[in-house]
């Protein structure tokens, strides 16, 4: 975790204070468990949970000693409760400790990054409206092609981070799934119970078949689903970066007072907020191979996984936390420039209603490919040496004399192309 790209409330998650005491939790709710079974005496459990507790420094300590982790934890652990701790962690093994933690903050987790997509779709949504009827022109391999508006492309984005929002609790719930059955996962020297009260307890699943870890194909999709978010972060950040261009100068990223460009060139306005996103999100989609190949461990556990979770995990979600707010800041003070937008529209005299005239000129009568040869002679010429598209149409005679002059201009109307947004809008945002 860089903490520049960190906010504070994702990034307590991953803090060795959450973690542990998650550990304590997960344990002493077992001792509950245990107790109310009959397996270890009731006191024993109150004991846990009254006198429990931990220092970090001092599990550090016994680490260094111990190369154990949780082993570290459950000495430092016993030096609070006393001799009851000789009952905690009773038939359990490390991984249930260790795994069903990271299912609980990874949970944890997906409810900021939804949370932070709901403050995202809002932003969206109201510069939509703001911008519905906002005519801007729509562009195909980065080269004009027929008009558009600008809310309609924010409308978008809005309906895609909808799937997104979707995506994140569906992986949300395939990642809250809790493991505490004990080596091999065969519940041997512990019952089953004792995992459903703790998955309970801890707002989780019971692992269906745990092979004493959970399998990492759930973990795969949790990562990959964060990926996806980010692709879409990365698909609206390059999209104004384009807009921001100065050859477009559409729309740019709010530019505060006192704010700089560049250490050289005082005039600069650089988008480097999408710019930074962009790269953000490299990050965020480089841990999905890595998930993934945690998915083949040997037999019923190893731990070549764990090394790339402490990563992966902390870092991943940290990272698109982080993107997903600067992008709603970027989209709430999105600075737009409706009338450079219709400038840059007409800067191919009226080339973008092409498909309108061919449309038009097979409804009287011509053949398409006539049709099609005529319209793009026509605009070849204008794009070519510039000139009004419009008046070299109605100069042709093959276009003439299937369609007057009048009936020709009338087929340059932006309105033809924006008399279908309120559906659209209708469907996104009901």
């Amino acid at each position: 975790m860089i903490p520049r790209y960190s906010r504070p409330e994702m990034a307590a998650i991953w803090e060795p204070e959450n973690r542990f005491r998650i550990w304590f939790e997960i344990e002493a709710h077992a001792c509950d468990a245990q107790a109310e079974l009959g397996v270890i005496p009731a006191a024993a459990a109150k004991a846990v949970w009254e006198r429990g507790a931990f220092e970090i420094d001092r599990i550090d300590e016994i680490e260094r000693e111990t190369k154990h982790d949780v082993i570290a934890f459950l000495t430092n652990l016993a030096e609070h409760v006393g001799d009851e701790a000789r009952f905690v962690h009773q038939g359990m093994t490390s991984s249930d400790v260790l795994d069903t933690c990271l299912a609980v903050q990874l949970t944890q987790a997906a409810d900021i990054l939804i949370a932070d997509v709901d403050a995202l779709l809002a932003a969206l949504k109201a510069r939509a409206l703001e911008h519905k009827d906002t005519v801007c022109i729509g562009r195909s391999h980065g080269i004009h092609a027929e008009p558009t508006t600008f809310g309609l492309k924010l409308a978008g984005h809005y309906a895609e981070f909808v799937r997104n929002r979707s995506r994140l609790e569906a992986a949300r719930a395939e990642i809250a799934t809790c493991a505490i059955s004990g080596a091999v996962g065969t519940f041997a020297n512990i019952d089953p119970r004792v995992e459903e009260h703790v998955a309970a307890k801890m707002g989780l699943a019971a692992e269906p078949v745990s092979t004493q870890v959970i399998p990492r194909d759930r973990h795969a999709a949790f990562f990959a689903a964060l990926a996806v978010v980010a692709s879409s972060l990365e698909r609206l950040a390059v999209e104004i970066r384009h807009l921001q261009r100065t050859e477009l100068r559409e729309a740019e990223e709010y530019f505060s007072p006192g704010q700089k460009g560049s250490s050289a060139m005082p005039h600069k306005r650089n988008p480097v907020l999408t710019e930074n996103i962009t790269g953000l999100t490299r990050m965020v989609r480089a841990a999905v191979i890595p998930a993934l190949e945690n998915v083949a461990l040997w037999h019923e556990r190893d731990i070549s996984h764990s090394s790339v979770e402490r990563m992966i995990g902390p870092d991943a979600t940290v990272t698109l936390d982080f993107a997903l707010a600067r992008m709603t800041g970027v989209v709430e003070k999105l600075v737009v420039y409706p009338e450079m937008m219709r400038r840059n529209m007409d800067g191919l005299g009226g080339l973008v209603f092409s498909q309108r005239v061919l449309l038009a000129l097979t409804q009287a009568g011509m053949s398409r490919e006539a049709a099609y040869s005529a319209v793009q002679r026509n605009a070849m010429a204008s794009w070519e040496k510039g000139g009004d598209f419009l008046a070299a149409l109605q100069a042709d005679a093959d276009v003439s004399a299937h369609i007057d002059a009048a009936a020709l201009a009338a087929l340059f109307d932006l309105g033809y192309h924006t008399k279908n947004v309120d559906a659209i809008f209708a469907r996104v945002f009901g």
